[in-house]
């Protein structure tokens, strides 16, 4: 059954700008309730949403809005809401902690109070393997995360198992890989888009000293959106969770696909807390034995980035 109203925590974010106007095409007549606390200061992914949309906006911190009057009458709730820079939160470990784990929780029991389903958002993460491939059902041992954003949404997965098991929360769990492509919300903190941003503008572009080689899952933005209409669509709140991906890389696969758009790219090897782990690859077919296809392309994404900022430095 198409859901009548769709909440979405974070709806100014990369993710949640191009998901707005997305699933109105997925599901036309279906009311959106956007919630977003304005901290990055993304005004503009409220422009130009498309006409004759029944959007809701709440300028809301999750942590302390009264959701319920948000969440009533939803038939499910898409949680972006995050501090999501993995690399950065070494310096806010208790920050990243407080905020992301307690507003999982807050959301998921406002979904149980509500009868609303939940798409919550995890990441890759949260693997740390030494093995060359690893999947959903890897032992704990292949879950080390490197940095406390990972660790927290770890715990925020067995938060929800609980729940499911306890309570009856009918959710879904999406691990996504390092998201690339453009959105009116995007930012330039991950690899990709950080790469692509540094090459523009004639910088060195800053590669952890280990990584050139090791590979790592990303997800063109398009299959990010795809795979939530994908599951909202067909009401895949079965409680597992899942790999979503649209290829395994290497950073230097990246470094090529951006310098086919800027030949005079120039590369720099510095340290960083994070960069400990070895390669691995991310099995997805267990999300793709639902039916879903990933269509995007890392040379589309990157040529689609360089094109919005060309313009930054004009010959």
């Amino acid at each position: 059954m198409s859901p009548k109203k769709i909440v979405v925590t974070g709806a100014l974010g990369h993710i949640g700008s191009r998901l707005i106007r997305t699933l109105p095409v997925a599901f036309p007549g279906c009311e959106f309730a956007l919630v977003d606390d304005m901290s990055a200061q993304r005004y503009c992914s409220t422009f130009n949403l498309p006409a004759g949309v029944r959007y809701r906006f709440y300028e809301r911190n999750v942590l302390e809005a009264d959701l319920a009057p948000i969440v009533a009458g939803a038939d499910v709730v898409v949680h972006l809401a995050a501090i999501t820079d993995a690399a950065g939160s070494f310096s806010k470990r208790e920050q990243v902690e407080h905020n992301n784990f307690h507003a999982t929780e807050k959301v998921a029991e406002a979904c149980l109070a509500a009868g609303s389903a939940l798409f919550a958002l995890s990441s890759t993460s949260v693997y740390g393997t030494q093995k060359e491939t690893v999947d959903e059902d890897c032992s704990e041992e292949d879950l080390k995360p490197q940095s406390p954003y990972a660790e927290t949404k770890i715990k925020e997965e067995k938060l929800l198992a609980r729940l499911g098991r306890e309570q009856g929360l009918r959710f879904i769990t999406c691990r996504f890989g390092t998201i690339f492509g453009t959105s009116p919300g995007m930012r330039f903190h991950t690899a990709v888009n950080k790469f692509c941003w540094q090459a523009v503008n004639r910088q060195p572009v800053t590669v952890w000293r280990t990584a050139l080689h090791q590979y790592r899952p990303y997800l063109d933005l398009e299959d990010a959106v795809a795979a939530v209409a994908f599951v909202l669509d067909r009401g895949l709140f079965d409680g597992r969770i899942y790999n979503v991906l649209t290829l395994n890389a290497t950073v230097n696969d990246i470094l090529e696909a951006i310098r086919a758009g800027v030949p005079a790219l120039e590369v720099e090897f510095v340290d960083a807390q994070i960069m400990n782990q070895l390669s691995y690859r991310v099995d997805g077919r267990k999300f793709s034995a639902l039916g879903f296809t990933p269509h995007g392309e890392l040379a589309r994404g990157v040529g689609d980035t360089l094109a919005l900022l060309r313009g930054l430095h004009q010959p």
